[in-house]
This record gives C-alpha cells, sequence and structure tokens, in this order.
C-alpha cells in the first residue's frame, strides 16, 4: 500500500494523480493497481508476461518500471509507477489455489433431480443418468407412471439451444423400439431459469417445461439425510 503516481503509455495513454493505492505484484507477473473503490476492478494493470524494474529518478524517488512483451503491432506497453511513500509491504506465498468451487451448476442439479425425479412429475422415476446416444448423453433418463420413457435435459438457464438440443435427442430416442414399448419418449427440459423464447418452442414441440428450485431441492435432500 503506497502513495503513488502511475502513468500508462501503450495503445493509449493514461494518468492516475497522486493518491494512496494498493499495489499487487502476482506471482504470474502481473501487476495491478487497485484504489479502496471499483470493486474488483483494477484502476490500471499490466499483464504477464511483463518484467518491473526499480529504479531512482532524478529527484530520488522511487519509480517502478513496469513493461509488457513487445509485439509486432507496435512498441511495448510501459505502467511507470511513482512511488512517494510506502504506508505498508508484505509478501505472501499463496500456494496452489484449488480452483473455483460454484454451487448451483448443472452438474449439482443434474444430481439432485436424479434422486427427485418426481419433483419434475408425478410418478416420474429415474432409469439412467447420462444415458448414452450417438450424438451425446441425455442428462436423465427416466419413466412416468404408464412405464413411458421420458428424457430430461437440465441446464441452468434454459435458452433455444437447450431446446433444440433435446428436440436431437427426441429425434434419435423415438427410433429405438427398446425405449418405445410404452409410447413415444417424451421430453422435460428442466433449469432453474427458462426464457420465454425457449417456452415457446419447447411447447411447440410437445416438450414439457420444469423451473427447478436448487434451494427447495437441496433442502429436500438435508432433510432426507438429517433422518438417517
Amino acid at each position: 500500500m503506497a502513495r503513488c503516481q502511475v502513468d500508462y503509455a501503450g495503445r493509449l495513454t493514461a494518468h492516475l494523480p497522486m493518491a494512496t493505492r494498493v499495489l499487487m505484484i502476482k506471482a504470474d507477473g502481473s501487476v495491478l493497481v487497485h484504489s479502496d473503490g471499483g470493486s474488483y476492478k483494477p484502476l490500471n494493470w499490466m499483464s504477464p508476461p511483463c518484467t518491473l524494474r526499480e529504479g531512482l529518478t532524478d529527484d530520488g524517488a522511487v519509480e517502478w518500471t513496469v513493461t509488457a512483451k513487445a509485439t509486432s503491432k507496435g512498441p511495448a506497453d510501459t505502467l511507470r509507477i511513482l512511488i512517494e511513500e510506502v504506508l505498508h509491504d508484505s509478501a505472501h506465498e499463496l500456494g496452489i489455489d484449488p480452483g473455483l468451487q460454484k454451487d448451483g451448476v448443472e452438474k449439482h442439479l443434474q444430481e439432485l433431480l436424479a434422486e427427485h425425479p418426481a419433483t419434475l412429475a408425478e410418478g416420474l422415476t429415474l432409469v439412467r443418468r447420462e444415458f448414452p446416444t450417438a450424438i451425446g448423453p441425455v442428462d436423465l433418463m427416466c419413466r412416468d407412471g404408464a412405464g413411458a420413457s421420458v428424457a430430461v435435459e437440465i441446464k441452468r438457464r434454459g435458452d433455444i439451444d437447450g431446446v433444440e438440443q433435446l428436440t436431437r435427442y427426441l429425434e434419435l430416442l423415438n427410433r429405438d423400439p427398446l425405449l418405445t414399448g410404452n409410447g413415444a419418449v417424451r421430453g422435460i427440459f428442466a433449469a432453474q431459469e427458462i426464457k420465454p423464447q425457449a417456452r415457446v418452442l419447447a411447447t411447440d414441440r410437445g416438450i414439457a417445461c420444469a423451473v427447478v428450485d436448487y434451494d427447495a431441492l437441496r433442502g429436500i435432500d438435508d432433510s432426507e439425510h438429517r433422518l438417517f
């Protein structure tokens, strides 16, 4: 953390007057200049590969010169950081990052709906997850109360592309006599949010739509685990 002035030169020029800011130098070589506002976005930055050299101005002030790798498109971009006063200086080894683990993505929805298929339609039971076809796996293959096959495609946000995908699956599945013994294979398009255009297209093609409440599904799952 330091009082600093920042000047960028490259495809454009930018100037940050002297003020207190957070200067971050990451292990991958990137340099970022943050203010107290603006959320996560830095005021200015230099992406790797780049080099950082520390020197002194004619007045004896500390100046960092960050230079990006030159390209065929023109001269290298340069970030000059003039440091008036260092308020805090620390270094930390973060180690290997395990990566972002998202909650509520399609995989989790699929797992929960596989355990509770009847939340999509009354009497629905699971036959198999990731049911194989020649053009890719169907998320869930189920049977309804009458024994007819039901293909379920699951998306976090349902749009037209998802409906088109399920339509292609249904065309293939309905050619299989092992699946159509109790009637045609029908489809359910399940998502946390279904766009109006996708709902219209699904209805036109005889595909049912099911809006999934992820938190409610998790609540069912947690309560069943508590029972045991």
